[in-house]
């Protein structure tokens, strides 16, 4: 038997009462006082999550700008030191090796975080390209020197905040410091997997627990819980956030996935450039929607969609639950792009049964500050 891997948190969890579960070879929390509970906690006050399962990889000297450009979808040309940016990973049929995003620290050096389960998978991609173009920069997988710790929810700034003399206020959404945090050096991003404001924080991998424990005690106050891969995992959904293996994957390219604005296709060039141009023009297969129910169900990952008269199968749910904070059924589906209009009637099959359904706006939820902006 294959022996899970352990963020630096585990013993963390096991104090906290977290409900441990094998994700992707490793051994993490999916709930601790239970999904809804932390769910509503991070909507209504913060978060704590380990995401310390994470890829982080260095890439660094004098190509390294150059190596990036060509390798990902998203123009790291524009980015200032301090500047995070979320990109896609592609082959050169366009499909996607991995989400990621890329942290400038200076010049010549970034940082780029990966979804754990690609973690190899990137690393060995992102070679076999620096290898293709003699790049002159250095790749390093660092993955287990670093711990990431985020932190969610309309407090999650009021509560970091007490722990380090960085002024957060100044830290605008998509860009991040390098300071300290109850004597840590850390890179602290404004950045997160939730739709809720909040930092990400990286800490060196043995002082998590410091950290993690200090931000338990000191949230306590305002609300803030410890939070699963299934709090995770609802939060990122409402706000339809792609999850690698559900809505990406190796078959999907990110214009088919919704992900188009994180495509350049103006850049002179990059991995995946021509077929992303044509996707980007309407050449596509699927395209990925929201689904609400007209009758009772909750949709799973996998279930087929079929058309209203129920003769042809036109998509498959990709991700579903009973969301937390809608207290409805929502899911996001792959549909043949003919049914992917808003207000499209189709047809789920759950357990033998077919279920009506229909394609609805996305996000399913917005928090209270971006509702006011609209």
């Amino acid at each position: 038997m294959t022996q899970l891997k352990r963020t630096a948190l585990f013993e963390e969890h096991v104090k906290l009462g977290g409900r441990l579960i094998d994700f992707g070879g490793w051994e993490l929390p999916v709930q601790y006082s239970g999904v809804m509970d932390e769910h509503l906690a991070c909507r209504t006050a913060a978060g704590l999550f380990d995401v310390s399962h994470m890829g982080e990889i260095l890439v660094s000297g004098g190509d390294a700008e150059r190596f990036l450009y060509h390798l990902v979808s998203n123009d790291v040309s524009k980015m200032e030191i301090g500047q995070a940016q979320y990109s896609i990973l592609c082959r050169h049929n366009g499909s996607s090796v991995d989400d990621l995003i890329v942290y400038r620290r200076t010049e010549n050096d970034y940082l780029v975080v990966v979804n754990a389960s690609n973690t190899d998978k990137d690393f060995e991609w992102m070679k076999k390209i620096h290898e293709e173009g003699r790049f002159a920069c250095r790749l390093e997988n660092v993955s287990s020197e670093w711990s990431q710790i985020a932190i969610q929810g309309p407090r999650a700034t009021e509560i970091l905040q007490s722990l380090t003399r960085a002024k957060l206020s100044e830290v605008k959404t998509f860009r991040f410091i390098e300071d300290w945090i109850n004597g840590v050096p850390a890179i602290l991003s404004r950045t997160g997997y939730t739709g809720e404001d909040g930092f990400e924080i990286y800490v060196p991998w043995n002082e998590a627990p410091k950290v993690w424990s200090t931000l338990v005690e000191k949230g306590a106050e305002f609300g803030l819980k410890p939070c699963g891969l299934g709090a995770r995992d609802t939060l990122r959904l409402e706000v339809k956030y792609p999850l690698y293996g559900h809505e990406l994957d190796d078959e999907t390219n990110p214009v088919e996935a919704g992900l188009g604005w994180a495509v350049k296709t103006d850049k002179t060039e990059f991995v995946g450039k021509e077929a992303l141009a044509a996707a980007k023009t309407g050449d596509v297969r699927k395209k990925l929607v929201g689904i609400g129910f007209l009758a009772p169900g909750i949709p799973r990952q996998g279930y087929k969609i079929f058309s209203p008269d129920g003769l042809k199968e036109v998509g498959v749910i990709t991700s579903g639950t009973q969301s937390p904070c809608l207290k409805k059924s929502i899911g996001l589906a792959f549909v043949d792009p003919a049914h992917s209009v808003v207000g499209t009637k189709l047809l789920i099959e759950i357990r033998g049964n077919r279920v009506p359904i229909e394609v609805i706006p996305t996000p399913f939820y917005k928090r209270p500050d971006e509702r006011r902006e609209e």
